[in-house]
């Protein structure tokens, strides 16, 4: 039966070989635990399966371990029914648990004041860079925000930008001082023909149009690098870091979530869980009792 399963995942479905190895070794672990209860695979109950996956969790597997096994049995027993091999599915309303959420990474204070200072600022792509981290810092827009941003969107006397998220809803992000200041240093001193380029878009590619988003990638890592912060650093934890940033400094859930552009509160709600974690750790750290 298992190798008619397989057989199909692998011709109909055309599952690559490392998911089909995945799945092997899932249902090679629960045949194991059928063995073990005196039955074959297509013999076990639902509290059988629902015990195996409790013991999968108690050998230490994460819920997307789990999750995955539990897809792979899941679609064996479906298989089954199909074919006729069995009457019912046992896993029909067996739920996999469900994933926890990554904290997000983010950077400490002293590692984005050495990302920010890395560009030479001494030639003009290293004003222009230097602008670029100031903003992404200074307001957590997101990749497709900042590479659509018009001159027309950043008020630098109030200090204020204009952008559209998700759904093209607008909202307006509060810009730091040290941000205006390098966009407007960046601005100043562009030629005559790349302030015609740059009339589009904010920050334009070197042909004028919008700047595509694995070249803010780019200039993100070449820096990281530079800075000796993390090889692998994204603009996405630039943004992760100015959240955490401002909610360890007290500011208000709700208009962390506004300059988020976040429609629902408990997707900013990530971001106390960033902050519990880190004064756990401190306290582990410090408490002479801990």
């Amino acid at each position: 039966m298992e190798e008619e399963y397989f057989d199909h995942l692998r011709v109909e479905r055309g599952l690559a070989a490392n998911t089909l190895l995945a799945y092997g070794n899932d249902i090679g672990r629960l045949r194991a635990f059928a063995g073990e209860r005196g039955r074959d695979v297509l013999e076990l109950r639902q509290s059988d399966i629902a015990d195996f996956m409790g013991e999968l969790r108690s050998r230490g597997l994460g819920a997307r371990s789990v999750g995955r096994a539990v897809h792979a049995i899941r679609g064996l027993y479906r298989f089954a029914v199909r074919e006729g091999r069995l009457d019912a599915d046992p896993m029909e309303n067996l739920k996999a648990p469900r994933a926890m959420k990554a904290l997000p990474r983010f950077l400490t204070g002293a590692q984005v004041e050495a990302l920010l200072a890395a560009p030479d600022t001494a030639t003009p792509r290293g004003v222009r860079d230097r602008a670029v981290l100031e903003v992404l810092y200074a307001t957590g827009l997101r990749v497709s925000e900042l590479i659509a941003l018009r001159p027309g969107d950043l008020d630098l006397t109030l200090g204020l930008v204009t952008c559209f998220g998700k759904g093209r809803k607008e909202r307006i992000v509060p810009l730091g001082e040290a941000a205006r200041h390098w966009v407007a240093r960046y601005r100043e001193g562009l030629s005559a023909s790349s302030r015609e380029a740059a009339s589009a878009f904010l920050f334009p590619n070197p042909r004028g149009g919008k700047l595509s988003r694995m070249g803010l990638w780019g200039i993100v890592r070449r820096h990281a690098v530079t800075a000796g912060v993390e090889r692998t650093l994204t603009p996405h934890v630039l943004r992760h870091s100015f959240a955490t940033h401002l909610l360890e400094r007290g500011a208000d859930l709700r208009a962390l979530q506004a300059m988020l552009g976040h429609a629902d509160i408990s997707t900013t709600q990530i971001y106390t869980h960033v902050t519990q974690e880190r004064l756990r750790r401190v306290y582990d750290r410090f408490h002479p009792r801990a």
